[in-house]
């Protein structure tokens, strides 16, 4: 059996808590033996949804009342005190109790509370929100996606350090492209931190990646680079813009494919490689955002998102700490 991974889980954060949750946990638990959970909600609601569904030698339930709401703000979630499922999760990983922790919560309310509780890396200035997305060779490492409006060139340094040991930490076997997130992708182009940013990675050799120079919004799914960094500011606009395009073609794809009868023969006739593009476009996939930068790892689950998401989430938990990104980080910074 190979070592148990310890993660704390905020089971009330989140559309359709703690049930969602629960129920990743257990389809997680199905196909991962190597995770313990440390579940901290409501137990009345927590024990009718995991009773007699996974052994008990993997669980344990952590009891409290309290949680952070989704229309909180980032102060008044952590105002709400020590005692949420959230605060308690987190503080568990400081405790040492638990290698690294995931919520769906309250995303606002989770960076703070992290940050409360939770050291910085030495010599990392910022955290960075980081996520994986698809590419057409396989998938990249984007940060930051919004916990940084403003960043200087030291911070985007930081950032290409920390997304890159992300990348090996979840896939050993790979060397990672590192781009930087432009206008252009002629020197000339961007603002003077971008600019500054491009001469340091430009001058800097590192063993750990390979830098690849300016990457534009265009080719962020190329797979060319698997390393792609921004700003907080522009990270969040591509992510969202990037999930409105794949839900515009999956739902205008579905209406031809149901909105006449030659549509509905030529969706049964492509049955097996609609599925196969339906799957590839799939969020639920690649969900588990990372909040990097910090002396342990946090995972924020999308809000929205349902069982097998968190589900993948939980996968997300697992090859972090295993891959020992927090270790790989403090050694490439």
């Amino acid at each position: 059996m190979s070592e148990i991974i310890k993660i704390a889980v905020d089971a009330m954060g989140g559309d359709g808590s703690p049930k969602k949750v629960i129920d990743g946990i257990i389809l997680n638990h199905h196909t991962n033996k190597d995770n313990f959970f440390k579940i901290f909600g409501d137990e009345n609601k927590i024990i009718k949804l995991i009773n007699e569904k996974i052994d008990k030698h993997f669980y344990e339930i952590v009891h409290t009342n309290n949680t952070v709401k989704s229309t909180d703000s980032p102060l008044e979630g952590a105002k709400r005190g020590k005692d949420t499922s959230m605060w308690l999760a987190i503080e568990s990983v400081k405790n040492k109790e638990t290698d690294i922790v995931v919520s769906a919560g309250n995303t606002g309310a989770l960076l703070v509370i992290s940050k409360l509780n939770l050291k910085m890396i030495e010599n990392i200035d910022k955290p960075a929100l980081s996520a994986l997305w698809p590419n057409k060779k396989g998938m990249s490492v984007v940060l930051d996606l919004g916990a940084n409006i403003e960043c200087s060139s030291k911070n985007l340094l930081d950032f290409s350090i920390m997304g890159s040991s992300l990348y090996t930490s979840l896939y050993p076997n790979d060397k990672p492209n590192v781009g930087l997130l432009n206008i252009g992708s002629e020197e000339i182009k961007g603002n003077e931190i971008i600019k500054e940013t491009f001469q340091i990675l430009n001058d800097k050799k590192s063993d750990n990646y390979d830098f690849a120079g300016y990457i534009e919004g265009n080719h962020l799914m190329d797979g060319e680079v698997n390393v792609i960094v921004s700003d907080g500011f522009t990270g969040n606009v591509a992510l969202k813009t990037a999930e409105g395009t794949a839900n515009f073609i999956t739902s205008e794809l579905k209406k031809a494919m149901t909105g006449s009868i030659i549509g509905k023969i030529s969706s049964l006739l492509n049955i097996s490689n609609l599925k196969k593009f339906k799957k590839r476009l799939d969020p639920r996939l690649y969900n588990g955002a990372i909040f990097i930068g910090l002396d342990s790892p946090v995972v924020k689950s999308h809000g929205g998102t349902d069982f097998v998401g968190f589900s993948n989430s939980i996968d997300v938990c697992n090859r972090i700490v295993k891959g020992n990104l927090i270790e790989k980080i403090k050694q490439n910074i």
